[in-house]
């Protein structure tokens, strides 16, 4: 079985994980009713996605 000779630093270890962060997540601003939402995705509030209403939203009481 391989086994290290040596220990790794504190050092050397973090270079290595350097890279393993999360990232934002990409919000734009929906055209049509200006609230947040994914690109590429149907916007939660007003239903509509590339100009079309694509779901019907049902307004709350």
């Amino acid at each position: 079985m391989a086994v290290p000779k040596r220990k790794h630093s504190r050092s050397r270890r973090d270079k290595r994980r350097t890279h393993f962060k999360l990232s934002m997540q990409t919000v734009v601003e929906c055209p049509h009713c200006h609230e947040p939402k994914l690109p590429h995705h149907v916007c939660p509030h007003c239903g509509r996605y590339k100009g079309r209403e694509i779901i019907e939203i049902k307004e709350i009481k």
